[in-house]
């Protein structure tokens, strides 16, 4: 297919309807827009599991919305799927028959398995290349998935009837939040989920992953918390639930990080991860970034999600921007070199400092003054499949610092891992100022405590007086931190 198809999903969820619109270019897809509505679905089925005329109205209603913005589409690059809602509702054709015609597409009801694949599908399409076993579960607002996969082959999968939807309306029905109604809706969530273990043993998986809307919302609020963020573990948990029950109700639920729309289904997708944890053994989870609407969008151009996925981020991210990519290359490159001889002991240097010099320019198309600031902040707040936010934090900071005044960078620096990483790229970056690979043969850099010693070979500051004068303007520079270069230009 050509680059830059404009493809949209829709997920019909219990809890919330999405749009995710992506641009697909080099085999990845970039997030153009993504519209999301708390349609609450998953609430509106009765004793009788009719779907009540009310929330029909909501969900035909966003659709309505939804379809205004797909207008125009290629009715190939755009994929509407419903989950656990809708395969339960016994009057799902009702709803789906006027659906169809306000969104304009058709919608599909798929089953857990197919549910399952395509959550797979979409987290791995957000890790990067791997070997390892990966367990990924999914807590929706009326199902919960389980999928065990090694790269892009799935191994087992299972879906169950259990969300974070259905739990609290099940368990915490007037919204009051006692122990009492944790540990039953603890108990309850394992005994439906106890036939798992036939599957999905414990020691089957190297690392487990949480995706979706359950995942996202306690990884946010445990983050803006103090804990690590993108992770989960079984302590957090706890005092997740600790906050929950010193709120005593919903309804007064006050947590940094917790959006609105999560803090009435919270304590149901709580009760149901906590009794995962339990179940499984496990102790921590890493949230994922993907889930079903990037497996929906990777199918539409049957495509398997890139096995390198940072270098292909990377690599978008400088066709974009129009970067100079030999010169790129030669920077990442020399600083690479400078760092190894720092760590001869080390096999690879950081990919961190690879990629900073690859991307150190990103920010020349915006404006050549003061372009490392502009680069920093594209970084920053990029939409770069394969890294979490953190990552990209740092490696703006690495770009932030590649040149200018040291002053700025005096924090990222206290780690000594940060300031050697940070040396080397400025050194580079002097080093091949004219554009070209340097010469590096003679030239050695070591390190002593906060000290970088660099050495050249005879003659070679008469052959390469601009570097070496650029030299010495950076030994003065790194002279006001706390960390010197010392300089024997020979």
């Amino acid at each position: 297919m050509n680059n830059a198809i404009a493809l949209a999903a829709v997920d019909l969820g219990s809890n919330s309807f999405r749009l995710e619109i992506g641009s697909y270019e080099h085999h990845q897809i970039h997030r153009i827009e993504y519209l999301k509505e708390t349609v609450r679905q998953g609430n509106g089925l009765d004793s009788n599991r009719n779907l009540t005329q009310e929330s029909m109205e909501r969900g035909w209603a966003c659709l309505a919305r939804f379809g205004e913005r797909l207008r125009g589409f290629d009715p190939q690059h755009v994929r509407a799927v419903a989950t656990q809602t809708l395969r339960e509702a016994h009057n799902r054709d009702e709803f789906i028959d006027r659906a169809n015609e306000l969104l304009g597409f058709p919608i599909e009801v798929i089953t857990g398995e197919e549910e399952a694949a395509l959550i797979y599908r979409g987290v791995i399409s957000q890790l990067p290349a791997s070997d390892e076993n990966r367990l990924v579960i999914d807590i929706g607002g009326r199902s919960t998935e389980f999928v065990l996969g090694q790269a892009s082959v799935v191994q087992s999968l299972a879906s169950y009837r259990i969300g974070s939807v259905a739990w609290t309306l099940r368990y915490f029905p007037q919204g009051h939040l006692t122990p009492e109604a944790f540990e039953t809706a603890e108990i309850a969530a394992r005994a439906v989920l106890d036939e798992a273990l036939d599957t999905f043993t414990p020691g089957s998986w190297d690392i487990a992953y949480a995706s979706a809307g359950t995942a996202n919302a306690v990884g946010d609020t445990l983050s803006a918390n103090g804990f690590d963020p993108g992770v989960i573990t079984r302590a957090s948990l706890d005092w997740l639930q600790q906050q929950l029950l010193r709120a005593q109700h919903i309804d007064r639920i006050k947590l940094e990080g917790l959006k609105e729309d999560r803090r009435p289904v919270v304590a149901g997708g709580l009760s149901v991860l906590r009794a995962v944890f339990d179940l499984l053994g496990l102790e921590r989870m890493v949230v994922a970034q993907g889930a079903l609407r990037m497996g929906v969008l990777y199918g539409l151009v049957n495509d398997e999600p890139s096995g390198d996925i940072h270098t292909a981020s990377v690599l978008g991210l400088m066709q974009r921007f129009g970067v100079h990519s030999m010169h790129a290359r030669h920077v990442a490159e020399t600083a690479q070199q400078l760092w190894m001889q720092l760590h001869p002991q080390e096999t690879f240097p950081p990919a961190n400092l690879a990629w900073a010099g690859l991307l150190h320019e990103v920010g020349w198309r915006i404006s050549r003054s003061n372009y490392h600031r502009h680069s920093a902040y594209i970084l920053e707040n990029s939409n770069a499949p394969g890294f979490a936010p953190a990552e990209l934090a740092q490696l703006g900071q690495l770009v932030l610092g590649h040149r200018g005044k040291l002053k700025k960078m005096e924090a990222f620096m206290h780690l000594p891992a940060n300031a050697e990483q940070l040396l080397c790229l400025r050194l580079a970056v002097v080093l091949c100022n004219n554009r070209r690979a340097p010469d590096m043969q003679g030239l050695q850099l070591q390190r002593n405590g906060k000290q970088l010693l660099l050495q050249t070979a005879p003659g070679w500051a008469q052959r390469f007086p601009l570097s070496a004068q650029l030299l010495r303007e950076e030994a003065e520079a790194v002279g006001k931190t706390d960390w010197q270069l010392l300089l024997h230009l020979a």
